[in-house]
């Protein structure tokens, strides 16, 4: 959705409704921002990445709560209400309004240049994406072979996997029916060849990351994660009678079905 509003479009109006999210705006950030044309816009790891004619990106990302919404506005009249979470508001030659919603403000937004793309923090030694060709059974099983630690911490090691963050470890270790606590160099054989293990959870991260992106460009109607923070609850899971438990590993909270995930 958010390629299909920005794509091709100028920017002609940004309006920032704070100065900072995570970290504040870098300078002259809704300046550098206007009258520039969107050439495209590409994802890598956590980060949306909107390509700008001046050579630089605009980099966001999305933190625990934030979005991306679109409607027309005519004739630069302001919406009838304006909600308090609505941060930025950039403005499109086509008459779209693209707006960022993040509640909990835990979203950034920063300016980079294209060419030094992949010497800006985000993105040093960031692993493969798992959206892209290339990712697959084979290359998880490589990065997991080995690896002693449990299988949801070595997930979030963006080294080895990019954009699978705490809540898509979770979500993707239920959707391959297993156990964040195996550890990781179960999935391959002593060869680093991928057992079937692999090909569930590769499948699985692709399915998470995809549902991720959908949401993140749609306003939330209701929908809820499978196990993420329904801790107590009953598993999802068709013909499953387990209750979703919560655990800690690494220092972040773990939601998963000792039922159904093995």
């Amino acid at each position: 959705m958010l390629e299909r509003a920005m794509g091709g479009t100028r920017i002609v109006r940004v309006q920032l409704r704070r100065p900072d999210l995570r970290r504040p705006f870098p300078p002259r950030f809704a300046a550098r921002l206007t009258g520039q044309t969107v050439t495209a816009v590409d994802r890598r790891g956590k980060y949306l990445l909107a390509k700008l004619a001046s050579g630089e990106a605009l980099l966001v990302h999305l933190g625990m709560s934030g979005s991306f919404q679109t409607d027309t506005r005519r004739g630069g009249r302001e919406p009838l209400a304006v909600d308090p979470h609505d941060h930025v508001v950039i403005e499109l030659s086509s008459g779209v309004v693209v707006t960022f919603n993040d509640p909990r403000r835990f979203g950034l937004m920063d300016l980079l240049s294209v060419e030094r793309m992949n010497e800006h923090q985000a993105f040093r030694a960031m692993g493969p994406e798992p959206l892209k060709r290339g990712f697959d059974a084979a290359a998880l099983a490589r990065a997991c072979a080995g690896k002693r630690a449990a299988l949801k911490v070595v997930l979030l090691d963006q080294r080895l996997v990019a954009g699978v963050g705490n809540i898509y470890a979770s979500e993707a270790l239920h959707h391959a029916r297993l156990s964040p606590r195996r550890l990781a160099s179960t999935i391959a054989t002593q060869s680093g060849a991928p057992r079937e293990a692999a090909v569930r959870l590769a499948a699985g991260i692709k399915a998470v990351l995809r549902k991720a992106v959908e949401r993140s460009q749609r306003p939330a109607r209701g929908d809820r994660f499978l196990v993420y923070e329904r801790d107590g609850e009953r598993c999802l899971r068709r013909g499953c009678p387990g209750t979703i438990r919560r655990i800690t590993q690494a220092g972040r909270s773990t939601y998963y079905c000792p039922t159904c995930q093995r």
